[in-house]
């Protein structure tokens, strides 16, 4: 699959190299492509296929984009890209936005749903923002099962979606569906709570799982 990733960040090059060793086809996505330090700093992932381009590019690339900007840009860089360039495409929307406080820069209203309001012709997915970097593609780091989340409003486009987490290591059992893209809230106000496990575990390389009532 053709897969643009916007953001050349931890998270943005954690997820090229996942599914790069699956065999997709990704562009990176950067407001300096050109940049000779950024791409001695991409040196790896470039010789394993990976191509840098700017966010036009990256999208007029995807089958499936990938917004990991930092959340308190990510809209004003797709409105740069343009909607008709998004028109139809899936994103999949991994960013929380922050703001200088460490409060949360969507506090009632996610990111993903705001990115799905500015742009209804794009099939918004979110997931993947309540693990890290190194989590998020290698699930198999833990010591048991974990649950990853997908909120979204368009059941093709989360089917999509899951199909590229599997890809990254992620079971089917451990694919949870929340429901449209309003759900996106709870994942993203995880983020607050993520922060205060890490700091009391002293570890980011962690994840949650939903466990059921026992059968009875």
């Amino acid at each position: 699959m053709r897969i643009g990733i916007l953001g050349t960040g931890n998270v943005g090059r954690a997820l090229a190299a996942g599914w790069v060793r699956a065999g997709h086809d990704i562009v990176l996505g950067s407001r300096r492509p050109e940049d000779p330090e950024l791409l001695t700093e991409l040196r790896e992932l470039l010789d394993a296929g990976v191509r840098v381009g700017d966010p036009a590019a990256a999208a007029t690339h995807a089958e499936v984009l990938v917004n990991a900007t930092p959340g308190t840009a990510s809209v004003p860089l797709l409105e740069s890209v343009g909607a008709s360039a998004l028109e139809g495409k899936v994103l999949l929307d991994v960013a929380v936005g922050f703001l200088e406080d460490e409060s949360l820069s969507h506090p009632v209203v996610s990111l993903g749903e705001e990115i799905q309001r500015a742009f209804p012709g794009t099939r918004v997915v979110k997931t993947l923002c309540t693990v890290d970097r190194v989590v998020m593609v290698a699930p198999h780091s833990l010591e048991g099962p974990s649950t990853l989340f997908l909120s979204g409003d368009d059941d093709a486009a989360k089917e999509t979606v899951s199909g590229l987490l599997r890809d990254l290591g992620w079971p089917q059992d451990s694919l949870l569906d929340l429901g449209g893209i309003a759900t996106a809230r709870g994942q993203e106000h995880f983020a607050l709570l993520f922060i205060g496990i890490a700091l009391s575990t002293k570890t980011f390389g962690f994840g949650i799982r939903v466990v059921r009532p026992a059968a009875t």
